[in-house]
């Protein structure tokens, strides 16, 4: 390995060697450029456009959030949650409390949830800066935020409400309170739990860490640490086997799921999936300047790797796991480690910060770096389409809006009293059920063999619109007569009402 001190290379908050100049004038303009909090400044701007994107396009949570909510208003009205429904999600514990919470607000509770899910991406943003500052340097955090925030996919998920979000916020904090201060002990314990609570993941990260912190605690601390790793497995089987009577129901639930929707790769496919999926979720740039930075990191300092690393190889490490249990294979569960890439990928840009000033070194990979990004903006340029990503903000605003002025219409409301109403598949279920506060058997979808031959009586939505035909009106994968007549108005059934998206047939 090269020698450090050859190289300049400095420790996290080291102070910087002086510069070269003799003049007083370059040192003093760099000093003011330093003094300028630009954390503090970064944050006020996405806090600002946090704001102002949630009220210019207003949102709604995803199919998996509107089940939490669902869920939470029957668990608050003394009605078992609704787990076995059609195909339902997988719960998740600290989702279903918060929507209990939320379901007291009314109807509006919603939008209150999407606009915390918001809130947990700027803390994701900012819990990126603090880990790439503790680990690497203050501009290696500032980039890794910075990417997060650019990789459209992240802020999707908060603008729909996904679990996903706040679990990265969760995960992400705790590492960089462990990156600050090793072995911290219970406050970094305690984010794992609350991630474990959302997602099953995190129970492995408890679990090693756990056994990171044991050997240097005494026995009640080792007792207690245990004790809340252990918390997050224990509620979720506790709420299954209430629920249920079946402790594994979320494990099994899901595993059929992922089947039935061919989601379900198989060990084999594992390693075409996760180069897909980070080529998705970083765009090739921001990846292979991750590899890059971690070559960098290994040659100059391995000692900085710990907790990037240690994500890095344990998300992939999850990934792998979760192909073999038969689960859903999609992208989401490669967030961690595509995370770790961008503060990896950030380093590549922000790296020659940990160089001592005046260096050849420094200079050079900084000229570097300034390469790196004006290929990256020229390829984000060439490649994103802002259009196509806005449009797709506003089509889930408003497609919503479609569906509550049809459900409202006076033919549509008495034609309830007919019977159930029938969605062509699962997807408008719990929109439907939110918005009506209507119960599991109210709502029905056509493609559940379940509900063949109860199709006689009731309200049947149909999908009107191209993109909501797409998006709601056929089931992905299931390209058959069947899916597409499940869409059309049942025999018997005649017009009761319009809106932009969507239509509604009645037969009484």
């Amino acid at each position: 390995m090269r020698s450090l001190h050859s190289l300049g290379l400095q420790y996290p908050n080291m102070e910087s060697a002086t510069l070269t100049s003799t003049s007083g004038r370059p040192r003093a303009t760099l000093a003011s450029v330093r003094d300028i909090p630009w954390p503090w400044l970064a944050l006020g701007v996405l806090v600002a456009c946090t704001v102002a994107g949630f009220l210019v396009y207003p949102t709604y949570p995803n199919y998996d959030s509107y089940y939490s909510l669902i869920w939470g208003r029957e668990v608050l009205h003394g009605i078992k949650p609704s787990f076995e429904a059609y195909r339902a999600p997988t719960e998740h514990p600290l989702a279903i409390g918060f929507g209990a919470l939320l379901s007291l607000l009314g109807r509006g509770g919603d939008r209150v949830m999407v606009g915390a899910t918001l809130a947990s991406f700027v803390f994701l943003a900012a819990g990126m800066y603090r880990l790439g500052r503790a680990t690497f340097t203050p501009l290696v955090g500032l980039i890794a935020a910075a990417l997060v925030c650019t990789r459209f996919d992240f802020p999707f998920l908060a603008a729909r409400a996904y679990i996903d979000i706040p679990y990265l916020a969760f995960v992400i904090w705790a590492a960089a309170l462990e990156a600050e201060r090793p072995r911290r002990g219970m406050p970094v314990l305690a984010l794992l739990t609350c991630a474990g609570l959302l997602r099953p993941e995190a129970w492995l990260m408890a679990g090693l860490y756990f056994l990171w912190i044991a050997p240097a605690a005494d026995w009640p601390g080792r007792i207690r640490a245990a004790a809340l790793a252990a918390t997050a497995p224990a509620i979720w089987v506790a709420v299954d086997i209430v629920v249920t009577g079946r402790p594994l129901f979320s494990l099994r639930h899901t595993s059929g799921l992922a089947e039935e929707l061919g989601r379900a790769k198989g060990l084999s496919g594992i390693p075409h999936a996760t180069e897909t999926f980070l080529l998705s979720l970083d765009k090739a740039p921001v990846l292979l300047a991750g590899i890059l930075g971690l070559a960098l990191v290994l040659w100059l300092a391995p000692r900085r790797l710990g907790m990037p690393l240690t994500l890095l190889v344990v998300g992939l490490g999850t990934f792998v796991l979760v192909g073999l249990a038969g689960l859903s294979v999609i992208d989401r569960y490669l967030l961690v480690p595509s995370l770790m890439v961008m503060v990896f990928a950030a380093v590549t840009l922000g790296g020659w910060t940990m160089l001592r000033e005046g260096t050849l070194v420094r200079r050079l990979w900084a000229l570097g770096a300034v390469l790196v990004v004006a290929y990256g903006v020229i390829f984000t340029v060439s490649r994103v389409n802002l259009g196509s990503f806005t449009s797709e903000l506003k089509f889930r605003g408003e497609s919503h809006a479609s569906l509550i002025r049809l459900l409202s219409q006076p033919a549509v409301r008495a034609g309830r009293r007919c019977g159930p109403i029938f969605t062509p598949n699962h997807k408008l279920i719990p929109d439907t059920r939110w918005i009506l506060g209507a119960r599991q058997d109210d709502v029905l979808a056509r493609s559940d063999p379940a509900t063949a031959g109860k199709v006689t009586r009731g309200v049947a939505l149909l999908a009107t619109n191209r993109t909501s035909l797409l998006r709601n009106g056929l089931t992905q994968g299931i390209e058959t007569p069947a899916d597409t007549a499940d869409n059309l108005p049942p025999a018997g059934f005649h017009r009761a009402g319009t809106s932009t998206f969507y239509g509604a047939y009645v037969r009484c």
